[in-house]
């Protein structure tokens, strides 16, 4: 199996452009897995475009040795659907690995196993591992034995200081747990673009990913300050949605909020423009 290049069409977040290189991923996977893969395994990166998050793509899927893994980054509140979420993801990794003509074939055809994996970096409070399982969402709920359909998400908080056994493993992953605990704390006493900038220059004086960070440190800025930008849209708009207090016009806001980020327009900015619309 060859190794394919990740599709770059769509926006990366910093956790992709990290990991999505080769022998960071297998440090990173054999981290958490506590394997001991060299950096001559094959390794069939499938990520998809715009599958699981609308503007900022934090999932790397990949085929291993016969397992099919999707890994994702979750830097925002606690979603109990992410079940759901990756059950949608592999149906159309599925699609796109398998030849339709074999699927409907006379022979039967192998898959490689599932392994869901999320990463949770952010700011609620979330044990060191947690398992997200899709039968828990059944309308009805079923003894497992009974279950037709089931996936099994492991999440585990690689906020620093947690899982720390991860870390000591790979040398990238304590970085960027460094790097991301850096602008969390620097954006408590300054503006969020100085915020970046602090926690990237700090961090390659400190030599903590400093060849990433040297390279790739104006793209990880831009990815940072946008990442932000759109998270907080989302809460400016679903505000809005409720104070209104109606559905109609909610398609077009957020069409329209997609198209001022891309201006570079702040939430706050953002904010200012959707209120003095719904004053008129």
């Amino acid at each position: 199996m060859t190794e394919a290049k990740t599709n770059r069409k769509y926006k990366d977040s910093v956790f992709t452009l990290l990991f999505s290189e080769k022998n960071n991923l297998l440090e990173l996977y054999n981290a958490i897995e506590n394997t001991n893969y060299g950096n001559d395994t094959d390794v069939w990166i499938t990520t998809l475009e715009d599958v699981l998050f609308m503007e900022q793509i934090n999932d790397i899927s990949f085929v291993i040795e016969g397992k099919f893994v999707v890994m994702i980054e979750h830097q925002s509140s606690m979603n109990p659907n992410m079940p759901l979420r990756m059950l949608i993801y592999i149906s159309r990794v599925y699609e796109k690995i398998v030849s339709e003509d074999n699927l409907y074939g006379t022979k039967k055809i192998t898959i490689p196993n599932p392994e869901f994996i999320v990463l949770y970096n952010g700011d609620d409070e979330c044990p060191d591992k947690q398992v997200l399982k899709l039968s828990d969402m059944f309308s009805e709920p079923l003894p497992e034995s009974l279950a037709n359909l089931e996936l099994v998400v492991n999440v585990y908080n690689i906020n620093k200081g947690r899982n720390e056994e991860f870390a000591k493993r790979s040398e990238k992953l304590k970085g960027y747990e460094i790097f991301i605990y850096l602008v969390k704390e620097y954006v408590k006493s300054m503006d969020r673009d100085s915020a970046i900038k602090q926690a990237i220059g700090d961090c390659i004086r400190q030599n903590v990913l400093k060849d990433f960070l040297k390279e790739h440190g104006s793209e990880v800025h831009n990815m940072l300050l946008s990442g932000w930008n759109w998270d907080d849209a989302k809460r400016v708009w679903q505000r809005e949605a409720r104070e209104d207090g109606r559905d109609e016009g909610r398609e077009e806001n957020r069409n329209e909020i997609l198209e001022l980020i891309k201006k570079g327009y702040t939430a706050a900015d953002i904010e200012n423009h959707l209120l003095k619309q719904i004053s008129v």
